[in-house]
């Protein structure tokens, strides 16, 4: 090989390490941030209290707790619910089933959403818009009909873009779950509480 062989060769290379240079380093940053916002994600669901209600609950050694097998799966279909009890005008507002997935009151019956990516009962096919609107207007699919109480929607809409498009980064990456969630079942004129 000549020196202007290695010499040519070398600028060569040198070159393409250049041109590659910055999309590596682009690359490997928005990796990083889509890493980051994952777990941004991961920590808001963790202290937000999402698992509190859309995680199915189970009797453990020290009492009712998330049953993590079934994490952010909503209400599970094959419990079908017995008449929520009447409450009257007593100080009782509402009331829960056992799973915490389900909650009658004035408005009905509401059932917690499947959050997983499963496409078929889940969030999966949702965007990140749909998701980030959802939250904003209190409103299923972020057009549709009203989420219901309990859901603190009003609380949540408070969080930033970034936040919220966190918790959707991270709702992406968890373990699907095929459950398809009752829809909610509207009042029954007259009661105190519906029954569901």
């Amino acid at each position: 090989m000549t020196k202007k062989t290695a010499l040519i060769g070398s600028a060569a290379v040198v070159l393409a390490a250049i041109a590659l240079a910055p999309t590596t380093v682009r690359n490997s940053s928005a990796e990083s941030i889509a890493r980051h916002r994952v777990e941004r994600g991961r920590y808001l669901v963790s202290t937000s209290a999402c698992h509190d209600c859309h995680t199915p609950w189970i009797m453990g050694a020290e009492g009712p707790e998330p049953d993590m097998s079934r994490a952010l799966s909503g209400h599970p279909q094959d419990i079908v619910l017995t008449p929520a009890p009447e409450l009257g005008d007593g100080p009782w507002g509402m009331v829960a089933s056992a799973t915490n997935t389900a909650f009658a009151g004035p408005w009905g019956v509401s059932f917690t959403a499947n959050l997983t990516p499963d496409e078929n009962t889940g969030i999966g096919v949702w965007t990140e818009d749909i998701f980030v609107n959802t939250i904003r207007s209190g409103r299923h699919w972020g057009a549709a009909r009203p989420i219901l109480p309990p859901m603190p929607w009003q609380v949540y809409r408070q969080m930033t873009d970034d936040d919220l498009k966190s918790i959707y980064a991270y709702l992406r990456t968890i373990q699907p779950h095929q459950n398809r969630v009752p829809e909610p079942v509207p009042p029954t004129p007259g009661a105190g509480v519906a029954a569901g």
